[in-house]
């Protein structure tokens, strides 16, 4: 039996913050689709994302199909103390490493905050072309982001692209799953 061809997306692009800020709804509604979240949870999330738009080197790519739908969603910024992420991914690294790890990791890198595909358009290589396009010049000398653990599409691609384990197993604040802290050096490495 063959899979379903994916759905066609039609272009990916940079997105300014003006021009999320008018999709916001689109893409938090990718977001609580693919992590598997309440709808509720699109109200506590849009003033986040629009916090994170003003970050220092913030940069956002979207998918888009032939009807101009927004498919697929990516940004991230320059991480820094401070940060939310940043802190508790700190406390993770102090509690199961050390603070050459802090100091490995937690300096000059690019978060990857958010990176979704919608559920009907996954398994056709946008998740890979949106990472690739966003982090294609991003700030930073390496990329971390967080994924929950487990044999997701996304953590194959993460993996595929070369991202190694920083911290496993971590209990972020607010979230009962697992999630690993992926990292690796900037820029990628070509297909």
């Amino acid at each position: 039996m063959t899979a379903a061809p994916s759905p066609r997306h039609d272009r990916v692009a940079e997105l300014s913050a003006d021009q999320l800020r008018q999709r916001l709804g689109e893409a938090i509604e990718i977001y609580v689709n693919a992590m598997g979240y309440p709808p509720s949870t699109a109200q506590q999330r849009a003033p986040m994302w629009s916090a994170h738009m003003l970050r220092p080197g913030w940069r956002c790519v979207g998918a888009f199909n032939e009807r101009d739908e927004l498919v697929g969603i990516g940004y991230g910024y320059l991480g820094n103390s401070g940060q939310w992420w940043h802190e508790q991914v700190r406390r993770g690294l102090l509690a199961k490493h050390d603070d050459e790890a802090v100091e490995t990791w937690l300096h000059d890198y690019f978060e990857l905050t958010e990176l979704h595909v919608r559920p009907d358009s996954q398994g056709g290589g946008l998740g890979e072309e949106v990472l690739r396009r966003l982090l294609d010049g991003a700030p930073g000398g390496k990329v971390l982001l967080s994924t929950p653990e487990g044999p997701t599409r996304a953590w194959r691609l993460y993996r595929r692209v070369g991202f190694q384990d920083v911290l496993r197993d971590y209990h972020f604040t607010g979230d009962p799953r697992p999630f690993a802290v992926l990292g690796r050096p900037l820029p990628l490495d070509p297909r």
